[in-house]
């Protein structure tokens, strides 16, 4: 008799035994598809609530004219990249040193983490405040149109508070997600995503406040959403947070290098799209050439809130499943998951290309916009399939805690390789939008083959020991029981 994949009495301390016929195949699926997916649906909709924020902002823009319009995208694609980047690059290290220390028990740390990461990125927002008072000079330092500069600067200034709202909300959301707690934070972000519509209705069409208006609105509802996750924290879930705590300040510098190398990987990548926009307003025509490439960053970032959360979901996982030490369940998940993000992937790209004429309506008026926006569909579909596998894979990169790798891979793949060509292309060439974003895929291409190179040749085994040291290193009951010992 063949022996099963798992012991009859699966409890949440089992792992799987080897994969060796369909029916065990069929088990695993379905068994890690139920895991992932409970945990990546909350998150996806979370996600997508809050992009919606930004797209119903871009809305809003586009139909108070082209030049609010392509001042506010320039804003979200480059200032708000940089910073949100930053922000919660540096939360990523929160989500693996939780996520594995759920796994392995040490459920008293983790509030701890979520201080000290709150120290950290409030740090890093008052550093970044020159990018937002200064963002004006920067555009046009950049070679960006004067008008779309000095709006786009003065909205800049406007929306300060709302960076520093991330701060709070983004080391919170990692918390709860470790704990797969996930339902709550998508009901406070349904909540908030209906407050800032009105908020922007009102602001824009009763009090024709314009930017200003939607930079309010803004600000407004992305601190109503810090304050309600935090508010949940500290009256609901009491696992894990024990109040705030002096522990949070000890190790301060080490937790903070290993927010700064995680941060390195999520920025390398996300700046890409900023850098594609900025070359963008070189070109003939920068109106017509932001607005309609910030439209199908938008189109495509709805798809990708989806895969944020399948990709929150397997840092989960994975995380977790390294700190039980279960090797093959981490390996699984990430088959699984991959296998499920190509198919979403190929839908979403079959979906653009029979919608190309139509999809840039939802944003503008202008005919012009919109049949330059017709012309990058067929991009846009590719990227809808690149990105699902992407994301899958930094999930896998976050769980096992390998951002600084992937931070020169991406570094590599993305500035070394792709960018050139994406110039060489979109200006040599004479191609336009369309030759930057073909060109820049090149890389993302790249980085996909190396990286799933190294998760084939990973040995798991070995991941879960790192873990364990992990664990040991970052273990903040036993720091404070040194600290007592020893009078500090």
């Amino acid at each position: 008799m063949e022996t099963p994949l798992v012991k009859k009495n699966l409890t949440p301390e089992s792992d799987y035994l080897a994969v060796k016929r369909l029916k065990d195949v069929k088990y695993v699926l379905w068994n890690e598809t139920a895991k992932i997916w409970r945990i990546a649906v909350p998150v996806a909709l979370c996600s997508l609530f809050q992009y919606l924020n930004y797209t119903s902002t871009s809305i809003y823009a586009g139909h108070l004219g082209d030049i609010e319009l392509s001042s506010v995208s320039l804003y979200l694609s480059v200032i708000t990249s940089i910073y949100y980047s930053l922000l919660f690059g540096m939360s990523t290290a929160l989500a693996t040193v939780c996520g594995q220390a759920y796994g392995a028990g040490q459920f008293q740390n983790a509030g701890i983490y979520v201080q000290r990461s709150w120290i950290i990125l409030l740090t890093t927002c008052i550093f970044l405040l020159p990018i937002h008072i200064y963002a004006t000079p920067i555009l046009k330092y950049l070679g960006q149109e004067q008008k779309i500069a000095d709006l786009a600067g003065k909205y800049a200034i406007l929306v300060i508070p709302y960076m520093f709202s991330y701060a709070i909300n983004l080391p919170i959301k990692k918390f709860l997600q470790a704990q797969s707690k996930v339902n709550v934070i998508m009901y406070i972000a349904i909540m908030t995503l209906l407050i800032h519509n009105g908020l922007l209705y009102i602001f824009t069409h009763v009090f024709d406040w314009g930017i200003i208006g939607l930079a309010m609105a803004s600000n407004i509802t992305g601190w109503i959403f810090s304050v309600a996750l935090v508010i949940y924290t500290i009256g609901w879930c009491k696992e894990g947070w024990n109040g705030l705590s002096w522990m949070a300040f000890k190790e301060l510098w080490e937790f903070a290098k290993l927010s700064i190398g995680s941060s390195v990987m999520i920025c390398l990548e996300q700046w890409y799209s900023a850098c594609i926009m900025l070359l963008a307003g070189h070109l003939d025509n920068p109106v017509i050439a932001i607005g309609s490439f910030s439209i199908c960053l938008n189109i495509q970032s709805w798809k990708t809130m989806l895969f944020l959360g399948v990709s929150t979901a397997l840092i989960v996982r994975v995380s977790n499943t390294l700190g039980m030490s279960h090797p093959r369940a981490a390996k699984y998940s990430f088959l699984v998951t991959m296998f499920e993000s190509l198919l979403i992937g190929i839908i979403f790209m079959i979906v653009i290309f029979l919608s190309k004429n139509k999809f840039a309506i939802i944003f503008t008026n202008s005919k012009d916009i919109i049949h330059a926006s017709s012309e990058l569909a067929y991009l846009l579909g590719i990227s809808m399939v690149l990105h699902s596998v992407s994301q899958t894979i930094s999930g896998v990169v976050i769980g096992c805690g390998w951002q600084v790798m992937v931070g020169y891979i991406n570094l590599a793949c993305y500035y070394i390789v792709g960018l050139p060509i994406g110039i060489f292309l979109g200006f040599h060439q004479h191609l336009g939008v369309k030759g930057l974003w073909g060109g820049t895929m090149c890389g993302s291409i790249l980085q996909i083959f190396v990286l799933i190179s190294i998760i084939c040749k990973t040995n798991w085994s070995k991941e879960v020991e790192k873990t364990a040291s992990r664990m040991r290193i970052w273990n903040s009951t036993k720091l404070q029981k040194d600290v007592i010992e020893n009078g500090v």
